[in-house]
């Protein structure tokens, strides 16, 4: 199988050598995104001899994914694995991630931070905490359960690179992966990794990087299953709506008084129910139309 590796990279020039090198006794065919750096990380891999994409500017995590897979495509390679430059992931893990891709027993492989409980104890807490809980949101679209849906360490099949085009400019490109290779049947499955984390070398601040990440999932949870994702909330609304208004109607009918408040509640929500029930259908015929053009 020809294999090629992609690494998104910004500010990189501590790591990319080092990185390259050793990974040049896998494959020559390494691609590097250099995602707008403003040091020296781009010209280094390309005197190395990496294949490099220039972005001008910083586009985010998920346009470094989406150059690299383009250029997957164009190099026509049966695998992509994706690794990170920040030194974290090691390269002896690489055959473990291509081992089900060559075995022919999965589309995508992903590299699990969670899988072996011993291999989590360096992970700081609060990235556990939150990595388990956009996964659990992820995980509401995924036919098979995954236990990191985050992790950047993948290797995905000639099939996949075909298929699939990533659109998210950020860190929820991950989750919109694994939404889209859900939709199109695509086998996902999950092998152990090791992490090495030299203190906290992430370069996104917590706060920001969870806020993308979840409201990239809830995107494309809603374009994946609109009738779920607005109707049932929607029918919720409209339903309680409809009590309030008669509960008002029954105590006018019994006092001659309108009680301002239940009113209010059952105008207010009978009025946002039915908006997420009509988003909901449109939206479903939309994605139904789109889907069969294809």
């Amino acid at each position: 199988m020809e294999i090629a590796i992609g690494i998104p990279a910004y500010n990189e020039e501590k790591n990319i050598a080092s990185i390259i090198l050793k990974l040049k006794k896998i494959t020559n065919k390494i691609i590097i995104c250099d995602d707008g750096s403003n040091d020296l990380t781009g010209k280094i891999a390309k005197e190395l001899g990496a294949i490099v994409i220039k972005h001008e500017k910083n586009l985010g995590y998920g346009s470094g994914i989406r150059s690299i897979f383009l250029k997957a495509k164009e190099l026509n390679v049966d695998v992509l694995v994706t690794f990170d430059a920040d030194g974290q992931h090691r390269i002896e893990d690489i055959e473990t991630v291509l081992t089900p891709i060559k075995n022919y027993s999965a589309d995508i492989v992903i590299g699990s931070r969670f899988l072996n409980d011993e291999d989590t104890r360096e992970i700081p807490e609060y990235r556990k905490i939150g990595i388990k809980a956009i996964t659990k949101l992820t995980n509401a679209s995924l036919n098979e359960k995954l236990t990191d849906s985050q992790s950047g360490f993948r290797a995905y099949n000639q099939n996949v690179l075909k298929e699939i085009t990533p659109s998210d400019q950020g860190m929820g490109v991950s989750t919109e992966i694994l939404i889209k290779a859900n939709s199109k049947k695509f086998k996902i499955i999950e092998v152990p990794i090791k992490v090495l984390y030299d203190g906290d070398t992430s370069t996104h601040n917590p706060v920001s990087h969870g806020t993308s990440v979840i409201l990239s999932t809830m995107k494309f949870i809603s374009i994946e299953h609109p009738l779920k994702f607005y109707g049932i909330p929607g029918l919720t609304f409209l339903i309680t709506g409809l009590f309030f208004i008669v509960w008002t109607i029954q105590i006018f009918g019994e006092s001659r008084q309108i009680i301002t408040n239940i009113s209010l509640i059952g105008i207010g929500a009978t009025i946002l129910g039915t908006i997420l029930i009509v988003t909901a259908i449109l939206l479903f015929s939309l994605v139904t139309v789109v889907r069969e053009r294809e």
